[in-house]
């Protein structure tokens, strides 16, 4: 059973996501403000529903804050808004979140993002380690290393690195990427793919092997030596 740790401020509306995702057999633990979502952040929930606009510090600084600590910056985040502006989302995206969705939301909609991020966030664990200029994923283990260092990367970011290693020196438009990495996941925008392509990229900068994640012109991404 997952464990959803949902983290906003109207009880109200915490009311209505604990029962539709209790409805789908999560187990759901509640916060009204950050600190106290960051103290449930020690029963390592499996993802976090995160409102933005929350008391004191806001949603966006708790979402930076948590993807910033070793501990709980694979854990994935949803966030959640009255702002529906492309810019805002982006921004959200930015921060870390994994997806955004604006309010009001259909608890049907916000269960199903939650299951499609929870896909993306756990791979197909496969036995193979596949190694490209110097950089290694290892589905086993599920980490990423770079000549040697380790590689922390977000589980969206996995996937995506996964799939352009296990594809390298082919090119793929954003739609493409949307519907191999990001599957059945209908609500997400192709600027998502450029947000996680740019994690991505920051991620491999400090061995140099960003250089590896190629922006074709007119096309979109590829992995290559060349």
């Amino acid at each position: 059973m997952a464990t959803v740790l949902i983290v906003d401020d109207e009880p109200d509306i915490r009311e209505v996501i604990r029962f539709a995702l209790e409805e789908s057999d999560f187990r759901v633990l509640e916060a009204g403000h950050a600190d106290d979502a960051r103290k449930l952040m020690l029963e390592q929930p499996d993802l976090v529903l995160l409102d933005w606009m929350l008391p004191g510090r806001s949603g966006l600084e708790l979402a930076a804050q948590l993807k910033q600590n070793p501990k709980t910056r694979t854990t994935p985040i949803i966030m959640i808004s009255a702002r529906g502006e492309e810019e805002d989302r982006i921004k959200g995206l930015d921060t870390g979140a994994d997806d955004y969705i604006t309010k009001p939301f259909s608890p049907r909609e916000m269960v199903a993002r939650v299951n499609a991020v929870l896909r993306r966030s756990k791979p197909d664990n496969v036995t193979d380690e596949i190694e490209i200029g110097g950089l290694c994923i290892d589905n086993i283990s599920h980490r990423v290393t770079a000549d040697g260092r380790a590689v922390e990367v977000a589980p969206t970011e996995y996937r995506l690195l996964h799939f352009f290693m296990t594809h390298s020196d082919r090119a793929f438009s954003r739609s493409q990427l949307l519907d191999q990495v990001w599957g059945d996941q209908v609500y997400v925008e192709e600027r998502t793919v450029d947000v996680h392509v740019r994690r991505l990229r920051k991620a491999l900068e400090a061995t140099g092997h960003d250089r590896l994640l190629q922006t074709v012109r007119g096309v979109g991404y590829r992995l290559s030596e060349k």
